[in-house]
């Protein structure tokens, strides 16, 4: 077992947290965002750190640790946010940003049209990099997996969207 959960998480000046009621809640210069917090936990907030308490004589609850990387999660989407970045690899294949639609040419017959969560920013430097910023991680990576579904990569000779840190394990084609 990690023990993770008795660290206190450092929080700076210019972030403002508060829990009423389960529900946690931290301002900081990007946003602010609040998570419902798990009824057997308590958060204490103090000057400079912020700690996760069992409410019961819990050792053993792995919730434990879950609910203190919640809150530090929420603490970093607020202070410095959360980033991913889509690569398109494959001919003709482009993504494009117009209101709040991300266009995408994957060489299908048809365009497709992906709706922009409200809680993430998509910009597309180049035509082929799609770069995804939000202060909520758990929005931030379904949308990253729901674009990366429209075009998987594939082994043989790694067309479609990947990560840009994702290795792609490439496979040798038919022999004749």
């Amino acid at each position: 077992m990690s023990r993770i959960a008795k660290n206190p998480i450092k929080i700076s000046k210019d972030i403002n947290c508060s829990f009423n009621d389960g529900i946690f809640l931290a301002k900081g210069k990007l946003g602010e965002a609040q998570i419902v917090v798990n009824s057997n936990f308590n958060v204490s907030i103090n000057q400079d750190e912020v700690s996760v308490i069992p409410i019961k004589d819990i050792k053993n609850d792995p919730n434990w640790g879950t609910t203190r990387a919640l809150v530090a999660n929420t603490i970093n989407g607020v202070t410095s946010g959360f980033t991913k970045t889509l690569e398109l690899n494959g001919t003709g294949y482009r993504a494009s940003v117009s209101g709040s639609k991300l266009k995408l040419e994957l060489g299908y017959s048809h365009d497709i049209d992906f709706d922009i969560p409200k809680d993430v920013k998509i910009e597309c430097p180049k035509q082929n990099l799609i770069k995804l910023t939000s202060i909520n991680k758990e929005k931030l990576g379904a949308a990253a997996a729901k674009i990366r579904s429209f075009r998987k990569p594939e082994p043989f000779k790694g067309k479609g969207i990947k990560y840009s840190d994702e290795y792609i394990f490439r496979k040798e084609g038919k022999k004749k």
